[in-house]
């Protein structure tokens, strides 16, 4: 099977498991551009199997939980097993790479707390968190902080200088909580020098937000 046809497939997976229910920071474009950045970081790390990479990351989000779904830790778990089972019963798929794709897809995600143990686990996941970052992770943010009921920024206090920071009510936080801390987690050379050209771009728009809102 080629990585096109492969790729072909599990496209067309995802479609039937989302049903039209995909939420607009997890979505065919999301997919499609994890795969980009996984496809990227292997051709600068080595080591990495496209036949397991491309499944990963299209399946990664197989089965999309909101942020406050109280399941949401079992996300992962639950793509990678949804992965299994399509990727058993899909003909001339290598069986023997099943256990890889179900892997990186259980460790890629922040909440689930699963150790990345091979090198397509750890592009993945680094992959995946590219997208939380830069012009495309300032995006997801504030669409995912709208479908939450959060708002821009504090406008008393939009960088928390005197509060508590506090993501569930105001989007900018999640810069300091969750996502500017996200490049030190980075798992291979490569994503840590991508995100760190993204988080400094975002930093460069949080001074421009503060310069336009006075």
């Amino acid at each position: 099977m080629t990585p096109a046809a492969l790729q072909a497939a599990c496209e067309a997976e995802l479609a039937r498991l989302w049903q039209g229910h995909a939420d607009g920071a997890h979505d065919l474009g999301h997919v499609r551009r994890v795969l980009c950045n996984a496809r990227a970081i292997a051709a600068e790390e080595g080591g990495a199997d496209d036949a397991v990479l491309v499944p990963a990351a299209i399946l990664h989000d197989a089965v999309n939980l909101p942020k406050n779904h109280p399941g949401r830790r079992r996300a992962s778990t639950l793509s990678a097993e949804a992965a299994a089972r399509f990727l058993a019963a899909l003909p001339g798929y290598p069986a023997d790479k099943i256990a890889a794709v179900a892997h990186a897809i259980a460790a890629h995600s922040f909440s689930a707390g699963i150790a990345p143990e091979t090198a397509e686990a750890r592009i993945l996941q680094d992959a995946d968190r590219l997208e939380a970052l830069g012009a495309i992770g300032l995006a997801r943010m504030f669409h995912v902080a709208g479908q939450m009921g959060a708002g821009l920024f504090d406008p008393d206090d939009p960088l928390a200088t005197a509060r508590p920071l506090d993501d569930r009510r105001h989007a900018l936080d999640h810069l300091e909580v969750k996502l500017f801390p996200v490049a030190a987690a980075m798992q291979t050379a490569a994503g840590r020098r991508m995100a760190a050209e993204r988080i400094e771009w975002m930093r460069q728009f949080r001074h421009r937000l503060m310069t336009e809102i006075g």
